[in-house]
């Protein structure tokens, strides 16, 4: 029972995560799911490739950023960042098991509606309520 656990070591699609950050931009586009390659292929927006600059120099440890469909990239790997919901900005680590994922699935932008009991004038009977 003096065995230690070994933790599992994170790999995707069969390379870890130090091979991970090693590929180049189009390597890594064949490893990820079709709908998002197709994006890369494309050609990534004015705002996506300034977000990619900010990422590859590396000197912010927190990037705020409002685009929320921007594919998750090896670069961005250990880094903060504070996606915008609509009405702050989250605060979301990047671990290597959002790659290929996009920034907006990491937060929430809609809140749970908690519904309470009936106001005054929210039925018709409530209006013969007393308001004592």
């Amino acid at each position: 029972m003096a065995e230690k656990l070994k933790k599992k070591e994170f790999t995707f699609r069969g390379k870890t995560t130090e091979e991970i950050k090693k590929l180049s931009t189009k390597e890594f586009i064949e490893l990820i799911p079709s709908r998002e390659r197709r994006s890369f292929k494309r050609g990534l927006t004015d705002v996506e490739k300034k977000l990619v600059d900010t990422v590859k120099n590396g000197n912010k440890k927190f990037i705020k950023t409002h685009v929320r469909d921007m594919i998750v990239t090896p670069d961005m790997i250990d880094q903060k960042f504070g996606i915008y919901n609509g009405k702050e900005f989250v605060s979301v680590d990047i671990t290597p098991e959002m790659l290929g994922h996009r920034l907006g699935e990491f937060t929430y932008n809609r809140k749970k509606v908690a519904h309470s009991g009936p106001g005054i004038g929210a039925t018709r009977g409530s209006k013969f309520t007393s308001l004592k």
